[in-house]
């Protein structure tokens, strides 16, 4: 995977490819935006780590404190040790303070993860392990308590001098699952026989193409939810036009005949639908109509009572003399108030009679009967124009309710419809609608009609009509209702049911083809760059496999990878055996095996923008044989030129193989004592080793003069064994000598002297003529400390120890430098 974020990387592809329409890429983009800034989020957190010491404490075999010290840069460290020496627990120790997990413990039974608290320190079980970051200092802590289980653990993590704070492992085992710096020896074979998918999940995120798989998917599934939706709506189309198929209704035939259309117009739908619901004719209008009323009846009847009355009474007051007597009557009244003002004195209209006491009260009389009349005129009249504005008052305008009459439909009625007078219906409610209008009509002009005497009948008839024709208008549209109830009006939910998603169907049609165009378009693109991004690891494993596999005939071709998320998932190695394509995975070896592991393991694992700069791993020597030993220590030395490369191995022949090459390295051994007591100390080779403990013998008082010689000259037998081992391996494949055939002279060479002689002299030798060859070339003090040093590890011997081991020194020095007689050959 190179450093470029994902949605750059497609950025650039898309803006490469003229034929991508821009709401494609926009769409692509989109989906690759919100899966980038979460793995951004992600991969949050330290760069630059190196380990710099891990320090354990009564965890799997190491007891009281014990500490690894690394040195936090690029180098090799070969961590060394007989089985059981602790050496693994301080790789299981860095894997699970810094993980949470164990990979060597996963899928084994319960005992592997019982057995985790040391034997002889079961109380306090503690692991610290310390780092070097771009950031500083860093110490990762795990801690129990007493009797807690392996899950119970706590952590902290300290940065610099600050104190201490309680963290979760999980936020830190995302970037360690990708990046992945720990290898364990179970691992090695489970990387390339283990799971298919695993191994193609681990390549998968780490070339960043699980954010191209997640925007692919993200994409896949509104693709499937905007194409379910279209397949749903057609569905539900088949499905609507079965039931109006079965109703014997004009308004459900032109549905039906609307929904045919392969592209059916929404709108017209629509208002058909609105249509029926709102016309004079549908369930509303019916409704409204019910809704409609007239005045009392008994209150009309009165009103036409009173005004009949209010008429006949002002009839008989009202009469042709009414306004001369009215006349009469103010000449009487003013003629009187003159002859009470004046006196009796003559008339003044005529001259004559005498307008005296006589006169006055026969005036009085008359004025009084006349006054009287005048009254009950009076009250007929405003009684009168009283009536006849109630009976004006109850005629209402025509209500809105009513449209103009509809024309009945003609269609022929369907075969086995349960209403087959449906039409019939439509057409008696437009008759009973224009009868209930015209009355209506009548009824409406009588507020403004001029009175006669027909009026109070009028008014009687007019709402007896109007009344009886409502009344048969109200009962046909109850009749209606009841029918649109039964046949239409369960349709028109269901009509709007359908229509609300084919609606958002249609407005989502153009995102449909844009997501399915972007799906086809990133799943190509995926390809080119998942080839793209494998390429420089496949480089990097090819190289591995070429420097580890050493005289196999198994050649590592293609890595690829087949499948996606939610389909099978495998590495794809194409390997052939002695030039012919095959399952070389049937016919190699463990080592083989475990050769190809590593080949996958470290591209992985040293990938340029990982934040870890280290790798440790565990046993990767087992099963392998010396060629690949070889290989191994050329490829972890190469490694360690930008790595910290931690390996810790019981076998002594990939140390011996570092020396043996001259390759930088730093070699730690550990030891086991009693009681899990765990010590580690640096060692050059095992030669320097073993001359520092025989001097170590020597300061040691505690032991007995005679034991101590003993043990001083096994030391000097077993440096100078150790030499001749290394020597032999050296000149024998400088010789061209295969690597099975230089160990198995090495494992024959079963004495010091024998070692000697293969070393110096070459494997056709005897070892009878050592002596003579060792006098010849170097003189006879050789011989001498070679026979004391393998005789005084069994029988005191004649010579001071101290000079033994100065004597053995030089005697190594001599063997290092001399030329073996079959290199002169």
């Amino acid at each position: 995977m190179c450093s470029d974020r994902i949605t750059e990387v497609v950025a650039r592809e898309l803006a490469a490819d003229p034929a991508v329409e821009d709401r494609v890429a926009d769409c692509v983009l989109a989906a690759l935006t919100e899966v980038d800034d979460a793995a951004d989020t992600a991969d949050a957190g330290d760069t630059g780590v190196f380990l710099r010491a891990v320090t354990v404490h009564g965890f799997r075999g190491i007891g009281p404190t014990a500490t690894l010290r690394l040195n936090p840069g690029p180098g090799l460290t070969l961590v060394v040790g007989r089985n059981g020496s602790g050496k693994s627990s301080f790789a299981e120790a860095a894997e699970f303070a810094l993980t949470g997990g164990n990979r060597r413990w996963d899928g084994r039974t319960s005992a592997w993860r019982e057995g985790w608290r040391n034997l002889h320190e079961p109380d306090l079980a503690r692991i610290e392990v310390e780092l070097l970051t771009g950031g500083g200092a860093v110490t990762v802590a795990t801690h129990w308590a007493p009797g807690a289980e392996l899950t119970e653990a706590q952590w902290t993590e300290r940065r610099g001098d600050a104190p201490p704070a309680v963290v979760d492992p999980v936020s830190r085992r995302q970037r360690l699952d990708l990046y992945r710096p720990f290898l364990s020896y179970s691992e090695l074979g489970a990387l390339v026989d283990g799971k298919p998918s695993d191994l193609f999940d681990a390549l998968h995120r780490l070339l960043g193409l699980d954010q191209l798989a997640a925007a692919a998917e993200s994409i896949r599934l509104r693709k499937l939810e905007l194409e379910r939706a279209v397949k749903n709506s057609r569905q539900d189309r088949a499905d609507l036009l079965d039931e109006l198929a079965q109703v014997a209704d004009d308004r459900a035939d032109r549905v039906a005949d609307l929904l045919r259309d392969p592209d059916p117009d929404l709108d017209a739908i629509a208002a058909e639908v609105a249509g029926s619901v709102l016309g004079a004719e549908g369930p509303e209008g019916l409704r409204a109509v019910l809704r409609l009323s007239l005045p009392d009846p008994v209150e009309v009847a009165d009103v036409a009572d009173r005004l009949a009355r209010a008429a006949a009474d002002l009839s008989a007051h009202a009469t042709i003399d009414a306004e001369s007597d009215l006349r009469v009557l103010e000449l009487l009244t003013r003629a009187r108030e003159h002859a009470v003002t004046a006196g009796a004195c003559p008339c003044p209209v005529c001259g004559r009679g005498d307008l005296g006491d006589d006169w006055l009260t026969a005036a009085d009389a008359e004025i009084a009967r006349r006054g009287a009349d005048l009254d009950a005129l009076r009250s007929a009249r405003t009684e009168f124009e009283s009536a006849l504005a109630a009976a004006r008052a109850l005629p209402t305008p025509v209500p809105e309710e009513f449209a103009p009459a509809t024309q009945p439909t003609d269609r022929a009625v369907k075969p086995g419809t349960p209403l087959p007078d449906a039409p019939i219906r439509s057409e008696v409610l437009g008759k009973r609608r224009d009868a209930v209008r015209r009355c209506w009509d009548e009824w409406a002009a009588l507020a403004t009609a001029d009175y006669d005497e027909q009026s109070a009948d009028r008014l009687r008839t007019t709402y007896q009509d109007l009344a009886a024709e409502l009344a048969a208008l109200q009962h046909d549209a109850r009749v209606e209702l009841e029918r649109l109830d039964a046949v239409w009006s369960p349709l028109v939910p269901r009509i709007l049911a359908w229509l609300e998603p084919a609606r958002a169907v249609a407005a989502d049609a153009g995102e449909l083809r844009i997501v399915r165009k972007a799906a086809d378009w990133l799943k190509s693109a995926t390809t080119t760059i998942r080839g793209e991004r494998m390429r420089p690891l496949e480089a990097t494993a090819r190289w591995v496999w070429s420097t580890l596999r050493q005289q196999s005939n198994v050649e590592l071709g293609a890595i690829r990878l087949q499948g996606s998320a939610g389909t099978a998932r495998r590495v794809l190695l194409d390997v052939t055996v002695d030039e012919v394509d095959g399952a070389a995975l049937g016919v190699m070896s463990q080592g083989e095996l475990h050769a190809l592991g590593l080949s996958l393991f470290l591209p992985r694992a040293t990938v340029a923008h990982s934040p870890f700069r280290f790798v440790m791993i565990d046993d990767p020597v087992q099963a392998m044989d010396p060629a690949k030993v070889d290989g191994l220590a050329r490829v972890l030395a190469e490694v360690a030129l930008t790595r910290q490369v931690v390996v810790f191995t019981h076998d002594e022949r990939l140390a011996e193989a570092v020396r043996r090459m001259q390759l930088d390295a730093t070699v730690l051994e550990v030891q086991r004592r009693e009681r899990s007591v765990v010590e580690v100390r640096v060692t050059g080779d095992p030669v320097r080793r073993y001359l520092d403990d025989a001097r170590s013998l020597l300061r040691t008082p505690q032991l007995p003069p005679a034991i101590a010689d003993e043990l001083v000259a096994t030391c000097c037998r077993s440096a100078i064994e150790a030499a001749g081992l290394a020597k032999a391996r050296h000149e024998l494949l400088a010789a061209g000598l295969a690597h099975g055939e230089v160990e198995r002279r090495v494992r024959n060479a079963h004495t010091t002297r024998a070692m000697i002689t293969l070393a110096i002299m070459g494997p056709r030798a005897r070892v009878d003529d050592l002596n003579k060859h060792l006098s010849a070339v170097g003189g006879r003090w050789l011989v001498g400390v070679l026979r004391d040093a393998t005789a005084g590890a069994h029988v005191p011997i004649d010579r001071p120890m101290r000079e033994l081991i100065s004597d053995t020194e030089r005697f190594i020095a001599w063997l290092r430098a001399h030329e073996p007689a079959m290199a002169r050959s």
